[in-house]
């Protein structure tokens, strides 16, 4: 037993004194912390924002109930007919789906479309209460938790609606 003893003491000895904790690779306590190599670049990765232009005017917004959240409905106003491409976007570009608001609690959104082509028989012009452009957004309970209002911006002015 004694034999043993011996080596056993000798080697923990030299593991546990392999230079600082995380320069050596024979050191068990740094096996698990070295930096996994990733490819995403050092500034991260680029966001695309939408650039599409602003709905010139929101006429109204409102909260419609969902069984699972809320459903955040906006109507425009243009000068002509024939937009296209009407939606709802964050005005701060983020991943995929998600719904985050600022480190204030309001959630900022853009009302963006494509206008008509100049002279195109799309663009007529619009009528006031007729010609109302909508665009809808289903928010979720859990993301509607963390937020306390929505700011949506037009061209020409900005609506808040709380929770």
């Amino acid at each position: 037993m004694s034999k043993l003893t011996a080596p056993l003491l000798i080697a923990t000895m030299i593991l546990v004194g392999c230079g600082r904790l995380g320069d050596s690779r024979w050191n068990p306590l740094s096996w698990g912390s070295a930096p996994t190599p990733t490819l995403e670049p050092e500034d991260g990765y680029a966001q695309i924002s939408d650039t599409r232009p602003l709905i010139p005017q929101i006429a109204a917004a409102r909260w419609e109930p969902l069984n699972e959240g809320r459903l955040l409905v906006v109507n425009g106003f243009a000068p002509v007919r024939g937009y296209s491409s009407v939606a709802l976007v964050t005005a701060r570009p983020q991943p995929g789906n998600r719904l985050a608001p600022d480190a204030d609690g309001v959630l900022r959104l853009r009302l963006v479309g494509v206008s008509p082509a100049p002279g195109s028989a799309a663009a007529l012009p619009a009528r006031p209460g007729v010609d109302e452009i909508a665009a809808a957004m289903a928010i979720s309970s859990v993301q509607l938790s963390r937020i306390a209002a929505v700011e949506i911006t037009s061209g020409s002015n900005v609506v808040t609606l709380r929770r």
